[in-house]
C-alpha cells in the first residue's frame, strides 16, 4: 500500500490580489507534493481561499457588491495563479462551500459538548486587517504588532478556553521537536505560550459575513476558527457516512504558512484540535518574507511583486527556480531583478541548458542520431559521475523533508558543474578522431547523468525537465525516483535539440 502525504498552503484571504508571497508558499508546497509523488506517495495537496470576515464584508461594500459576488470574483484570481505557476494541487477549498460550513459547525458542536466553549462578553483591541485580537501589552503606539490599526470592541462573545491548554501545548512541543520549523519560530511560539494564554473570543455579533454559530443566529464564528477548519473540511470531516478519506489523510503531514500567521497555526489550531479530540498535524513550517530590491513590500510604496507579470516576462520554470534557489527557505529574502537574470543566465542557460544542448547535439551529429548502447567498459571517472546522484537519493529525500530547497538545488548544480567539467576533460570531439568507442562511452555517461538530474528536477522546473526527458525518450512510467537507480539501456533515436533557456 502507498504511503500517504497531506500538505496544505494557508488559505489565502480574498480581500486582495495574489502577490509573490502567495506564489512562494504555494510553490514550496507544490515542490514537496511533486517530489512525494515522484517517490510514489499518495499525495493530497490542498490550497484555497478564506472568504469570510469583517475585512471582506467591508471590501465588498466598498465595491458596491454583495460579499458572495465579491468573493466569487476574487477567488478566481487565486485559481488563475495556480495555472500561471504550474501548481499541481489536488483540491481547492473555499470557505463559502457547504461542506466547509458543515465542518465548522461540527467542530464547534464538538468543542461545546466537550465543555470548551462558554458565553461571555468581549472587551478589547481588535485589528480588522489582521482579523486578530490583541492584549493591551501588545499594542505599540496605538497599533497592533503588525502595524495594523486597532479598534476597541465590546460585544457579547463565545469564548474558547485556550488558557486550559497552555500546559498541554508546552508538553506537546517538548515531545514533538519537529512540530514547529524553523527553530527560530519554534522558540517564538514557546515563549508566547509560556508568557500565559488567555481564553479566546471565537464569535462576533457586530457584522454578519461568516459561518453562523449553531443554535445562536446572532453570532458568527471568529474568522480564524472558520479558516483553520478548512484543513479538515477538504478531508471530508463533515461526511459522517463516508469518512474513509478523512481517516486516510488526517492528520496533515505539513501546514506551510508565512511567519505572520504562525501563532494561529501553532497555538490556536493545535489547542482547538486537542479540545475536539482530533489528532494534531505533524508539522507547521513558517517561511520568511520577501523584500523588493532591499525595500519592504507594500501597496503604499507601489512595489508589490506581481507573479503573473514575472512569469510573463521571464518564464514559469525560471521564476520557480529562482524563488527556491535564492534564499534558504525559512529566512527572509530579497527579490532583485539583477540576481534573477544572473540565475537564469548562469545556472539555467549556461550550466544546465548548455550541458543538455551540447551533449545531445554531439550525440545527434556523431552517433547516427542515436543515444549509444549502454557500454560494459566504464572508466572510474564515468562511474563517479553516474553514481553522483543515484547513490545519494536518501540525501535528497531528507532535504525535501527538512524544506532545504536551496541545498537540494545547490547539490544538483554541483553535479551539473561536474558534468560540464567532465565534457571538457574527456573532449569527445577529439575522441571522435582517435577513439570512437571511448567517445560513445563518454556521451552515454553524460546523457545518463542528464536523465538522472532531470528526474530530480521534475518537482522544481517541471516543464523543462519533462522536455528533456521527452527529448531523450524516457517513458513516463520511468520518471520516478526509483527509476534513477537503474541505468539507461541506450540505442534511442533522438532529434536535434533546441535551446531550453533563452539568455536574457
Amino acid at each position: 500500500m502507498k504511503s500517504k502525504y497531506y500538505i496544505t498552503t494557508p488559505i489565502y484571504y480574498v480581500n486582495d490580489v495574489p502577490h509573490i508571497g502567495h506564489a512562494y508558499t504555494t510553490l514550496a508546497c507544490d515542490v514537496i507534493a511533486r517530489f512525494k509523488r515522484l517517490d510514489e506517495y499518495e499525495v493530497f495537496f490542498l490550497t484555497g481561499t478564506d472568504e469570510h470576515g469583517q475585512k471582506v464584508e467591508t471590501a465588498a461594500k466598498n465595491n458596491g457588491v454583495n460579499p458572495k459576488k465579491f468573493v466569487d470574483k476574487v477567488s478566481e484570481n487565486f485559481k488563475n495563479l495556480l495555472n500561471c505557476m504550474n501548481f499541481s494541487n489536488d483540491s481547492f477549498i473555499r470557505t463559502t462551500e457547504k461542506k466547509h460550513i458543515k465542518s465548522c459547525q461540527k467542530i464547534w458542536e464538538k468543542l461545546l459538548s466537550n465543555g470548551n466553549i462558554y458565553l461571555d462578553k468581549y472587551s478589547g483591541w481588535y485589528a480588522v486587517r489582521d482579523e486578530a485580537f490583541f492584549s493591551e501589552s501588545e499594542i505599540v503606539d496605538g497599533k497592533a504588532p503588525s502595524g495594523a490599526p486597532v479598534e476597541w470592541v465590546e460585544e457579547p462573545s463565545y469564548f474558547f478556553n485556550l488558557s486550559k491548554w497552555e500546559k498541554k501545548l508546552l508538553e506537546f512541543y517538548e515531545s514533538n521537536k519537529e512540530f514547529i520549523s524553523p527553530k527560530s519560530r519554534r522558540n517564538e511560539v514557546i515563549s508566547f505560550v509560556k508568557s500565559g494564554l488567555k481564553d479566546l473570543s471565537i464569535s462576533r455579533t457586530s457584522f454578519s459575513w461568516g459561518v453562523k454559530v449553531p443554535n445562536d443566529k446572532n453570532h458568527i464564528m471568529y474568522v480564524w476558527l472558520d479558516a483553520l477548519t478548512n484543513y479538515l473540511s477538504a478531508c471530508e470531516y463533515s461526511n459522517e457516512k463516508n469518512n474513509e478519506f478523512f481517516k486516510k489523510f488526517w492528520p496533515a503531514d505539513i501546514h506551510m504558512v508565512g511567519k505572520d500567521i504562525i501563532r494561529f497555526h501553532a497555538v490556536y489550531w493545535p489547542a482547538f484540535l486537542m479540545a475536539a479530540d482530533l489528532p494534531l498535524p505533524k508539522k507547521v513550517f513558517a517561511h520568511g518574507w520577501w523584500t523588493n530590491e532591499g525595500n519592504k513590500i507594500s501597496k503604499s510604496l507601489g512595489n508589490v511583486i506581481d507573479p503573473f507579470q514575472l512569469v510573463n516576462k521571464y518564464g514559469i520554470d525560471q521564476i520557480r527556480y529562482f524563488l527556491l534557489r535564492e534564499v534558504p527557505f525559512g529566512n527572509d529574502g530579497d527579490f532583485s531583478n539583477s540576481q534573477l537574470i544572473n540565475r537564469i543566465n548562469s545556472d539555467l542557460a549556461n550550466s544546465y541548458g548548455n550541458l543538455f544542448q551540447r551533449v545531445v547535439s554531439m550525440i545527434f551529429k556523431n552517433c547516427n542520431e542515436k543515444i549509444p548502447l549502454k557500454p560494459n567498459n566504464f572508466n572510474k571517472e564515468d562511474i563517479t559521475l553516474i553514481n553522483s546522484i543515484k547513490n545519494n537519493l536518501n540525501d535528497y529525500r531528507s532535504l525535501i523533508d527538512e524544506q532545504k530547497f536551496d541545498q537540494y538545488l545547490k547539490s544538483i548544480w554541483i553535479v551539473i558543474s561536474n558534468a560540464n567539467k567532465y565534457v571538457d576533460e574527456q573532449a569527445p570531439w577529439a575522441l571522435k578522431k582517435n577513439n570512437f568507442e571511448r567517445m560513445e562511452v563518454v556521451l552515454f555517461t553524460l546523457v545518463e547523468t542528464i536523465r538522472q538530474i532531470s528526474i530530480l528536477l521534475l518537482p522544481f522546473i517541471p516543464d523543462t525537465a519533462e522536455k528533456i526527458l521527452d527529448h531523450i525518450k524516457i517513458p513516463h512510467d520511468q520518471r520516478k525516483l526509483k527509476s534513477v537507480g537503474f541505468i539507461l539501456n541506450g540505442n534511442i533515436k533522438i532529434s536535434l535539440p533546441k535551446p531550453l533557456f533563452p539568455r536574457i
